[in-house]
C-alpha cells in the first residue's frame, strides 16, 4: 500500500477546548466524545495540545481546583503538526522516534484533524487485513 497519507486515517475535524478553559471542562470533553489529546485554540489558533495523562499530571498537585486552573496550565506548547498529505510513513516514523502521542493536522493554518495512537493501530490494522 504505497502512497499511504495522514489524511486517510486521521481523525477529521477534532474536539477541541479553548485555552482558558478549566481542565474539569477538558476533562468532561475528553469523557463525553471517547478522547485522550484535545488541540487547544487561542483565537481560533492551535496554541497547544493537552492529554489526559496532562490533565491528570496537574490535578495531582497539591491545591490544584480542576474548576479553577485554566488548560493553558495544563497543555504542552511543543506540537507536531503535519499537513493532510504528509506521507504515512514519515508521520509514524517521527511519533515513534520522539514518542510523540499525537499529530495536529493542519491546512492554511487551521486544524482540520489530529492523528493519535490510536489511528496509527488503525492504519496498521488497514495494511495487515487480507486484500
Amino acid at each position: 500500500m504505497p502512497n499511504l497519507t495522514v489524511e486517510r486515517f486521521m481523525t477529521p475535524a477534532p474536539h477541541t477546548v479553548g485555552h482558558d478553559q478549566t481542565l474539569a471542562t477538558a476533562h468532561q470533553l475528553m469523557r463525553q466524545y471517547g478522547i485522550r489529546h484535545l488541540p487547544v485554540l487561542e483565537a481560533g489558533k492551535v496554541v497547544g495540545m493537552v492529554s489526559q495523562r496532562d490533565l491528570y499530571l496537574i490535578e495531582s498537585l497539591q491545591d490544584v481546583d480542576p474548576n479553577a486552573v485554566q488548560v493553558n496550565e495544563a497543555m504542552t506548547t511543543e506540537l507536531y503538526c503535519v499537513e493532510p498529505r504528509t506521507p504515512l510513513r514519515e508521520l509514524v516514523a517521527e511519533m515513534v522516534e520522539h514518542k510523540r502521542g499525537s499529530a495536529v493536522v493542519v491546512e492554511r493554518d487551521n486544524a482540520i484533524g489530529i492523528f493519535t495512537t490510536t489511528d496509527a493501530l488503525e492504519a496498521l490494522y488497514a495494511v495487515l487485513e487480507p486484500q
